[in-house]
């Protein structure tokens, strides 16, 4: 009947702290047969279940978008300013359309400044239903997975090592750093901003897409925006 109270009393206890405790009350009581009572009992401590409300999955491989805003690619690129710094940029993509949603540039980008840019988005344009990232702090953090899940948008994780998964962002990224981060020195980081989002403006606007038939993001969501309608 101790065991039992005190198992009731501490009831993240186990056989064994509880061996210790009837022991130092002076219980001349071996561990065996602590365990056998306290299965006996049915006193075997559960596992604790944690509330999860995430809307985040690890589903692998994504299923290809048929529509605008149906789902984002985000990550992140870094370089350098001209005397040497180092600096990050977000960078999210739209799947369908390839469209660059933003580019956010800054010397330390955490999971807040993350949240922050999404906000700005969302004041332009409709959030995705979906975001596929990787396992980064900065989009595994509480701060993000709270903020998708207020607004609706689910986060899809690509598996570990497995870039493959996230491959449009990846190819995004490429293209970025080929056409406009090794073409430009960047004096500060006010200079950075202006020269990655005239590039953003032009890469959405009027650099021809070989995947979209020669098309920009911008015409090519047009046209099927206007096909849609009629």
């Amino acid at each position: 009947m101790r065991m039992r109270d005190v198992a009731l009393s501490r009831t993240r206890f186990g056989y064994q702290r509880i061996h210790v405790l009837l022991r130092r009350e002076g219980w001349k009581v071996n561990l065996k047969r602590v365990r056998r009572l306290y299965k006996l009992e049915g006193l075997q401590v559960r596992m604790r279940v944690r509330r999860n409300k995430r809307k985040s999955l690890h589903r692998g491989p994504a299923p290809r978008p048929t529509a605008l805003g149906e789902r984002w690619s985000m990550d992140f690129v870094h370089d350098q300013l001209a005397g040497g710094r180092a600096f990050r940029v977000l960078t999210a993509v739209d799947n369908w359309s390839c469209d660059s949603v933003v580019l956010e540039t800054g010397f330390r980008l955490t999971s807040q400044r993350v949240v922050q840019a999404l906000i700005g988005v969302s004041c332009l344009r409709s959030l995705s239903r979906s975001i596929t990232v990787d396992h980064g702090t900065e989009f595994t953090s509480r701060a993000l997975d709270e903020w998708v899940w207020n607004n609706g948008v689910q986060l899809d994780f690509t598996r570990p090592g497995k870039p493959t998964d996230n491959d449009l962002c990846e190819s995004f990224n490429g293209s970025f750093r080929d056409e406009c981060l090794n073409m430009h020195w960047f004096l500060s980081l006010d200079d950075a901003r202006e020269k990655i989002e005239a590039w953003r403006i032009d890469y959405n606007e009027y650099r021809p897409h070989q995947s979209l038939a020669d098309k920009t993001p911008k015409e090519f969501a047009q046209e099927h925006q206007q096909a849609g309608f009629l």
